[in-house]
């Protein structure tokens, strides 16, 4: 019988994929950062500095040479590991900070269920991912979060004119808007191969904790936002699916 059960062949269960939690794909880089690098400089630092120092043990031992050479040898090896491990560790913040604020729209994002919205999350792409998609009456929403640290004291001012996102006047985020618009162009095609229908997704930028100003918002192209404001921005547009819409509309996560 055991000889049988292990000779047949066997499926899963499920006959569709599981939908994609919030964040999730910087949940897998973070996995991957911190096995693929951080653990292996680890590893090998550790390795570095145990040769080290059982080398000058054994310079201590009676009738034996100073281990210099084999010193500088594993020394640099080791400052070496530190330095990368240094470097990845930075990228491990920026990815937390990154997750913790996809997370945290995300959640927010869920409350529009209530409305009779449809949210997903981390719709996987080649090589990139779309945090978040909305779909109600009111029409189809590419959400990307970006979460930046604000300044200690002083402004926290995002600006966007329409072409550009700037951060507190200074620093430019051009490839912001870019990003969000290819997000949209992305859904547009899932939605027109699961479909057969042509619709036209909204992209959106959210900056949690940031004041947004600027007139890029009226221009209709799309739109930069805090969290919050969000759910105000959709409420004041006119209905643009139909109820019929909807049910077809949910077949985007055969996309992720």
């Amino acid at each position: 019988m055991v000889a049988q059960l292990k000779a047949s062949k066997t499926k899963s269960p499920l006959k569709d994929k599981p939908l994609r939690y919030v964040a999730q794909s910087a949940d897998e880089a973070l996995d991957k950062l911190l096995l693929d690098k951080i653990l292996m400089y680890y590893v090998a630092g550790t390795i570095c500095l145990m040769g080290i120092l059982w080398d000058w043990l054994r310079y201590f031992q009676p009738i034996n040479h100073p281990p210099i050479l084999i010193s500088i040898i594993l020394g640099s090896c080791l400052a070496v590991c530190g330095y990368k491990i240094y470097k990845e560790i930075r990228k491990v913040k920026a990815l937390k900070l990154g997750r913790d604020g996809e997370r945290a729209v995300g959640q927010y994002l869920e409350s529009l269920r209530e409305s009779g919205c449809h949210v997903f999350h981390d719709i996987v792409g080649d090589g990139f991912n779309v945090d978040h998609v909305v779909i109600s009456k009111k029409g189809i929403y590419v959400v990307e979060t970006k979460t930046y640290s604000k300044p200690s004291s002083g402004k926290a001012v995002i600006n966007f004119d329409g072409e550009r996102v700037l951060i507190n006047g200074k620093k430019s985020l051009t490839d912001v808007v870019t990003q969000a618009k290819a997000a949209s162009g992305f859904i547009k095609q899932i939605l027109k191969e699961s479909t057969g229908k042509e619709f036209e997704p909204f992209p959106v930028v959210l900056f949690p904790g940031w004041c947004v100003e600027g007139e890029g918002n009226k221009q209709g192209k799309m739109w930069v936002l805090e969290p919050k404001a969000f759910k105000k921005f959709v409420a004041a547009q006119r209905k643009k699916l139909s109820a019929e819409d909807l049910p077809w509309l949910r077949i985007i996560y055969l996309g992720i």
